[in-house]
């Protein structure tokens, strides 16, 4: 009995003592990680950033609508004679001048009604200078009472009857003239020419509803958009005041933009939209804009000349109003309510709330909170 006590308490003994040595070993363990946890909780509380500086430039105040290119003279080439078609002077999509010769029609019925006009004009001279002959010599037998009076009235009459067809005659040939010059068919504006709607050899009519070809003037060009009626009041005292710019953006060709200016507002506001429609004078060098392509129009309506600027992704929305994260010089950030003015190609002007050279973040925001520390990324 006394042995098995004596075994008991030895294994007593053993268990305590590798219970105090593993505990030993585990708290140590525990003591020597604890610097590396706290290493990594303060890298999760830096967020990485991208920051821009709040500046102070001119800012133009732009309205960014939808417009659509408009011709600034459009042509319906009709034939003004019935006649066949001959020749055909330019191609399809060619740029033609004023002047340039378009179209022949078959001019030989109008040669011949040319020769017939002269040749009746040249009788009707003829016949015209005989009876003024005829009227000098009755003139003067009445005079001397050598003939009489019936005669001198004739003589009178014939001659002014063809002095009377003398002109009709001139007028004639005037006519048949002009006829002859519809046969050639000009252009009566620099243009480019549309598709060819009638083909040689055809038939044409005089006055006829369809077009040989539509000529569309697009070297300037107009073009047409609309904006809200409350805008009318400040389009009408830029107009006012000098030229109303406009800058037209091909949406393909985003970094090329046109120029013009605005040269037209209309009479009436859409009672259904409450927008009126303006159009624009842009020179179209290149003839980039054609009839019918919408286009995006960006319309300078004023411009500020010394304002606070930021981009505009840094500005957030919360429900007491906008803010921005401010970066601090500790590289920590503060939350800062901002009043925002307009906002033009990706920038927005600050009224209240930052100040010139104060850095702000304009990515990462969704993982900050006041008093966060921020990594600021390279190339920012």
């Amino acid at each position: 009995m006394g042995r098995n006590r004596v075994v008991f308490v030895s294994a007593a003994v053993l268990l305590i003592g590798v219970g105090v040595y593993y505990s030993g070993n585990f708290f140590g363990r525990t003591s020597t990680t604890a610097p590396d946890a706290k290493a990594s909780t303060a890298r999760v509380r830096t967020v990485p950033v991208v920051a821009a500086t709040v500046q102070r430039q001119a800012v133009d105040v732009n309205l960014n609508v939808i417009g659509t290119a408009q011709a600034y003279a459009s042509v319906a080439v009709r034939s003004r004679v019935d006649g066949q078609l001959l020749n055909v002077h330019f191609r399809e999509g060619q740029a033609v001048r004023k002047g340039d010769k378009l179209i022949t029609i078959d001019s030989r019925p109008y040669e011949a009604q040319l020769r017939q006009a002269e040749a009746n004009l040249a009788r009707d001279r003829a016949q015209l200078v005989r009876a003024k002959a005829d009227l000098e010599r009755y003139t003067d037998l009445m005079r001397r009472e050598f003939s009489s009076k019936q005669k001198f009235d004739e003589a009178t009459a014939n001659a002014a009857a063809l002095e009377a067809t003398v002109r009709a005659d001139v007028a004639a040939v005037d006519s048949a003239r002009l006829q002859l010059d519809y046969t050639s068919i000009l252009s009566p504006i620099d243009a480019r020419a549309g598709s060819l709607l009638i083909n040689t050899g055809n038939l044409v009519k005089a006055n006829d509803t369809n077009a040989i070809v539509v000529l569309n003037q697009i070297r300037p060009i107009y073009v047409s958009f609309s904006v809200a009626e409350q805008y009318l009041p400040e389009v009408r005292r830029q107009m006012a005041a000098g030229v109303l710019k406009v800058s037209v953006v091909v949406p393909s060709e985003p970094d090329r933009p046109e120029h013009g200016i605005v040269t037209f507002i209309n009479n009436t506001v859409d009672p259904a939209s409450g927008t009126i429609m303006l159009k624009a004078t842009v020179e179209n060098a290149e003839d980039r804009l054609l009839p019918g392509q919408f286009v995006n129009v960006v319309l300078t309506r004023s411009t500020l000349p010394d304002a606070l600027v930021l981009p505009s992704q840094a500005i957030q929305n919360a429900q007491e109003g906008t803010y921005v994260f401010v970066i601090k010089p500790d590289l920590s950030v503060e939350y800062r309510r901002v009043v925002v003015g307009p906002s033009s190609d990706g920038r927005t002007v600050i009224r209240e709330g930052v100040g010139e050279g104060e850095r702000v973040v304009t990515e990462g925001q969704l993982r900050l909170a006041a008093g966060r520390q921020v990594e600021i990324k390279p190339g920012t």
